[in-house]
This record gives structure tokens, sequence and C-alpha cells, in this order.
């Protein structure tokens, strides 16, 4: 069956419309001919992409820009009751629908590969997508970053399957029901939401249950906390689980990563066949995540070889170590991590991509509760780099909490023997970055927050238009 426009979504107001999210979601919609309208904080190029599609975007949020015939109103977990146009919503009995459900209606009598893990997700959705496109299957997806440019994270394809990122952070991915799942780590993260560990097992767990009658698991044979789910979910009969990894036991063996500049080749042991096939960017974490997303295209059906070639296709999506230029011999470079675990495999990537040059880093902490929990793990992760800046923490959705500050990275990062500096003014911190590079250097801005604007400046700063940097 085609699929259409879901109940309720033919006339949507998404509120928050130019987030990574929603503007995915908003685009599907768009392209399957719903009425689309929404607002946004501020202009970007992902509502600019919107609007050419043909989707209302009003700037600023007001109770005003709700359209009198609107069917519902599409909100994520980041909005506040106090919205004005959540409230007059609720007010005039519009229906709520939060993104995650209309995310699930998106993928209503389609074939969906769900994504799961607390990071790695919007990568290897994104090489999903890549390579299934590549192969001429079309599919539809959804993805937490831009693949090319604005607007690139969402497509309505005309092929019967769907992919998409399934975020944990809210407990929103149990909202769906895959016919296949990955599942690439299991640690504690959003400590706003989740407790202890247990928390999060429950929810994966909760996460895997969804999974259609016989469909498949594809989850990590590596990483702790995946190891551990799968021993909790052994018992589910009708649950079929594949593992990946370097482990011996692996379901689909890596049997060798090679880093090859900014490029790694990567053989595999799959249907009982080696495999060798090139990943278009560094790093041995983007190598496992490869090896997931050719795991769960198998469990599709999908001959193993053709989506090995496929993924070459995959050449980055915008924060994964994104290159921004280069500028003075200096090359600047964006990357997302902002959690422990994906700091340590950024910052290893570069030393195996880069080995003769100095790591530089201009790193923005996102979130007050995850410093808080984190902040430590965060230092120990930036003695990895060769000397590191360390801004003001990027609040987000969060109010700040008592006492938590950068200061705690900071220190952490001094006992753990690394050369890092506080800088509390953003604007000065592109001077102070940009004065420590030398020719042969790499810098990195990392983090999840508005720290990605930054690299273009330090790029001026770099080329000597110190008028630009300074905007």
């Amino acid at each position: 069956m085609t699929p259409g426009i879901p109940p309720a979504l033919d006339r949507p107001h998404f509120i928050g419309i130019g987030g990574a999210g929603m503007s995915g979601i908003a685009k599907i919609l768009t392209q399957r001919g719903a009425q689309v309208a929404g607002s946004d904080s501020k202009a970007s190029a992902t509502t600019d992409a919107l609007r050419a599609l043909g989707a209302t975007v009003h700037l600023g949020h007001d109770a005003a820009h709700l359209a009198e015939d609107a069917s519902a109103i599409v909100v994520s977990s980041a909005i506040r009751a106090d919205n004005p146009e959540l409230a007059a919503a609720k007010e005039r009995g519009i229906p709520v629908v939060h993104r995650s459900d209309a995310l699930a209606a998106l993928m209503d009598n389609l074939r969906p590969i769900a994504v799961a893990g607390t990071h790695g997700k919007t990568t290897t959705t994104s090489m999903l997508a890549v390579a299934l496109s590549s192969l001429g299957l079309n599919p539809s997806y959804a993805i937490g970053g831009d693949l090319d440019a604005p607007g690139s994270n969402a497509d309505h394809g005309s092929g019967e399957i769907f992919v998409a990122e399934a975020d944990e952070s809210d407990r929103s991915f149990h909202k769906y029901a895959p016919e296949v799942a990955i599942v690439l780590n299991v640690e504690l993260d959003h400590h706003a939401n989740y407790a202890s560990m247990d928390e999060i097992y429950d929810s994966f767990e909760t996460f895997a249950g969804k999974i259609v009658p016989g469909g498949t698991l594809v989850i990590a044979a590596d990483q702790s906390g995946a190891v551990e789910l799968t021993r909790r979910l052994r018992d589910v009969s009708s649950l079929n689980i594949v593992t990946y990894g370097e482990s011996e036991g692996a379901d689909v063996r890596i049997h060798k990563i090679t880093p090859r500049g900014l490029t790694s080749e990567v053989t595999v042991l799959i249907g009982g066949k080696l495999l060798t096939f090139t990943v278009s960017v560094p790093g041995r974490h983007y190598a496992h995540n490869a090896v997931a997303a050719l795991a769960a295209g198998v469990a599709l059906g999908i001959p193993a070889h053709n989506l090995a070639a496929a993924l070459k296709s995959y050449t980055g999506v915008k924060r994964r170590l994104q290159l921004k230029g280069e500028a003075a011999g200096v090359q600047v470079i964006d990357s997302y991590a902002h959690h422990p675990t994906e700091m340590t495999a950024d910052l290893e990537a570069m030393r195996a991509a880069a080995a003769d040059s100095r790591i530089l880093v201009l790193y923005q902490p996102h979130l007050f509760s995850r410093t808080q929990e984190l902040g430590t793990e965060m230092g120990q992760a930036l003695a990895l780099a060769d000397s590191s800046v360390v801004l003001d923490i990027y609040p987000a959705r969060e109010d700040p909490i008592p006492g938590v500050t950068s200061d705690l990275i900071i220190d952490a990062a001094r006992t753990a023997g690394a050369d890092v500096v506080a800088e509390h003014d953003k604007d000065k911190s592109v001077a102070v970055i940009a004065g420590m590079a030398k020719p042969g250097d790499l810098v990195l801005t990392m983090g999840a927050g508005d720290v990605t604007d930054l690299g273009p400046r330090i790029l001026d700063h770099l080329s000597g238009d110190t008028a630009t940097a300074a905007e």
C-alpha cells in the first residue's frame, strides 16, 4: 500500500519546525501533500528549505501563528507547557501530537528500520539511507542531521523501506514497531529522564519488545551495555538477534579494520564468507556503524555484497567530523560529540587519520545534567587532544544546576594531564583557539550546541579576516 497522510496530520502545525527531528517529519508530510505550517525561534537554512517545499514557517512563537483550520499541533519533548502556541491549541481543543507519534504514523504500511543507541544513531541511519538509495530502493528516511544540504535529513521515497533514527532520550522510541531494529550501544545518558542503568536497560528492552514478530534485532557484540541487553533478551523467542562486532562470537564478525587516511577498509565474516569494503569516513566507531548498517540491510533480504559496495557512497553527515575548511595550513573540523564515549572516539579517529598533526579542541559542554554526571569523563576525554579551550555549558532546554559549571570538566582534564584553558566569552574563544594553531594542526569545534557556528569564524581569523571572525 502506498503510504499517505496520517489522520489528523493533513494540516499540522509544528512548534520548533526547524529542529533536526521536527523538520524531517515536516518535510515528509509536505512531500506527501499535507498543508504543513509551523514556527521556530529563528530563521535558518532548514526553515528556508521547508519554505521552498511549500511549508508555511513563522518566526517566533505566538498564538496568532496557529491557523484556524490546523488539524494538529506537533511538539517535541523540548517544547515547554507555557509555549503560547501550545497553550492556544489546548484552549481550542486541537489535538497535540508528539513528534514520535507523528513519525510512527509515517512508517505505517512500510518496512521500518529503527536505529537506536546512546550514540552513533545519526551516522548509522545516514549510512543506510545513502546505501539503500544508491541501490535504487528509494527508501523514506528521517535522520537527526543533514547529509549534504539543509533539508536532506529526510525524504519521502517511493520504496517500501523506511529508515528512522530512534531517540531513547525521552523514551519516544517505544512508539515504533520496526521490522529491523539496531542497537549500537547502551550507556547511561539523558540524566534528566533516566536515574540508573537499570532504567536504561528497561527502556531498551521495551524498545526491542516493539519489534514485529519474526523481526530482527541487530546489536553490538563488543559494547558492555549492549551485551547485557542481549543477555536479557535471549528469552524472547519471537525475536531474531544478530550480533556484530570484533568479538569472536559475533554473528557478523569484524575481522580487520585498516585505517587509510580519512577512510577505512573493513573486512567482515558474514554468511560464512569474508567480505571487504570501504568506509569513506575515518575511525573505528564509524566502521562499526557501517557493519551494523550492513547487518540490518541483510536482515531485510538485501544481498551483503550489494550493500557493502553501496556503503562506500556514504561520505559523511554534517557535524560528524565534517571538514569546514582550511586556512593558513590549519584544517577546521566540526564534531557533534558531546558524550565522553563520542568525544574519545572522534579524537582517536583524528589521531589515526592524521598522526603527525597536533589536535586542538574548542569544546562546548551540552546540558547541565550531562555535565553533572559525566563532567569527569569529559575532561578525561579531552586529555587525548594536545590542547583544549572549554566554553561555558550550552543549556539547551535545561535550567542551570547550582555548582555545575565547565570547571568540573576543566579540573578533571587537568588532573588527567591535559593542557586546557577556560574561556567564558564565546566570541573571544575564536581568537584564542586560532592563536594557538600552527600550520599542520587540526582544530575541532566539538559539542552539540552552537559551537558549530564558530568553525567558519575560526577560518576567517586564520586567514586574516578578523572583522568577519568577530561577527
